[in-house]
């Protein structure tokens, strides 16, 4: 099992477009600020082949605390909500083959 890192991600540009490591980093920075942006005004972000992410908003409601069972208000907040593609959901079930992934997605 890997984690996937800025710092690989980087590395992957780096390895596959030919720029600096410096210039894939702030390429991979800038992608990722956008894409915190469009987020952050509530927008819906979709990437194809990926999947959505979307920001749900929870309103104020009543809650229970767990060790005391004391009823206690929650406070209204954002929910980053992700749903995967029917491919990335095939592809991470084993079910996809090589050919079905977005071109670029081949590791």
């Amino acid at each position: 099992m890997s984690t996937v890192t800025r710092a690989t991600l980087a590395e992957q540009i780096y390895d596959q477009v030919g720029l600096s490591r410096h210039e894939s980093a702030d390429i991979l920075e800038d992608i990722l600020e956008r894409m915190a942006r469009t987020l952050e005004t509530g927008d819906t972000l979709k990437i194809s082949g990926f999947g959505t992410f979307s920001v749900r908003q929870k309103g104020q409601r009543t809650g229970r605390n767990p060790k005391t069972g004391v009823e206690v208000p929650i406070l209204p907040r954002s929910v980053l909500v992700f749903r995967p593609s029917q491919l990335l959901r095939a592809h991470v079930n084993g079910q996809a083959g090589r050919d079905d992934l977005p071109e670029g997605d081949d590791e």
